[in-house]
């Protein structure tokens, strides 16, 4: 058995895959089952590396494990980890970015789709015994004569534009480390995030979370919108300013959401979302497929077991660390 010591810090997800997939490899492994901080000092003080799903991985928590090399989260976001000082200290941080790419992206493809054609709405009118074509909530589009913005054109945001421009949308990508010739090609047309949100029928948004991005639509932004324009999000929550998207609902300025993450989750019940019914709301499902349920703890084990044998790690968000010479 091999002398490293991964802990799985905490995760809501069914089974046993990660651990499995750490025990094959000979190495062993402790759950702690925990977000607080002294807990995972405790758990993790010999700790070599840690399985993240959403403890907060402070320089504290960092600090109180001398032996961390990499820490490897579940799932795409690694807001919840400090990465300036992981790097600080010459620690790893991965992420597992394309288990769920499909998933999440025809997630967001059903959302732009169901506001675009007002289809919940629909559904609520025929089962109140109404009959009205014209009556479509917020809206009833035509792919060629509608714009939608991709606010960030990594992997899913490449599919999402992919998949809306076959249908025949106008698609304008707004990313600050875009290629503006790849996306010319790819059939998308470039913008700045001002314009791209001042000229959208409907925004979708596919941002990492960071100082920066936080409440990127908030009120200022949302006000500059088109009336009407519909705002999509199955990334992260803060990224949007939930009471300015209230007001801007409420008042009529925008014309419907469809929200699968949130700031706070689950949605608290008194969420002025939840009383919308311009809002379409799932429960941050749009990663989920049994594929995908299946995937995302091995990615994120075997991201541990291939660093720790000397492997490259495709996934390291801070590959700096390795030319300082840190490595397992």
């Amino acid at each position: 058995m091999n002398s490293d010591l991964v802990l799985l810090t905490d995760s809501d997800l069914p089974g046993t895959a990660a651990g499995d997939t750490l025990a094959a490899a000979n190495l062993r492994f402790a759950e702690a089952n925990s977000r607080d901080a002294a807990t995972l000092i405790q758990s993790g003080s010999d700790a070599t590396a840690l399985v993240v799903q959403w403890a907060p991985i402070t320089a504290e928590v960092m600090d109180g494990m001398p032996n961390l090399k990499i820490i490897s989260r579940l799932g795409i976001g690694v807001d919840m980890v400090d990465i300036a000082a992981a790097t600080e200290r010459g620690i790893a941080v991965a992420n597992t970015p394309t288990y769920c790419i499909e998933e999440v992206a025809t997630h967001t493809l059903a959302l732009i789709l169901a506001q675009a054609r007002g289809l919940s709405r629909y559904d609520a009118a025929v089962r109140a015994g109404r009959w009205s074509a014209v009556d479509a909530v917020p809206m009833s589009i035509r792919p060629t004569a509608t714009t939608v913005a991709v606010i960030g054109y990594g992997r899913i945001g490449r599919m999402v534009a992919a998949s809306l421009t076959a249908m025949g949308f106008r698609v304008v990508v707004s990313d600050p480390f875009l290629d503006e010739q790849a996306a010319i090609a790819a059939g998308v047309t470039p913008a700045a995030l001002a314009d791209a949100l001042a000229g959208a029928d409907i925004v979708t948004l596919h941002a990492p979370l960071t100082e920066s991005t936080k409440h990127m639509l908030n009120a200022e932004s949302i006000a500059t919108m088109r009336r009407g324009a519909v705002v999509v999000n199955t990334c992260r929550g803060p990224l949007i300013d939930e009471e300015a998207l209230a007001d801007a609902l409420e008042s009529g300025h925008l014309g419907g959401a469809a929200l699968d993450v949130f700031a706070e989750e689950p949605l608290p019940e008194t969420s002025r979302l939840r009383a919308n019914d311009r809002v379409v709301l799932t429960p941050h499902a749009a990663w989920y497929s049994p594929e995908a349920l299946a995937d995302l703890p091995v990615h994120a084990a075997r991201n541990v077991v291939d660093f720790l044998a000397g492997r490259e790690v495709p996934a390291i968000l801070n590959p700096e660390v390795l030319a300082q010479g840190v490595s397992a």
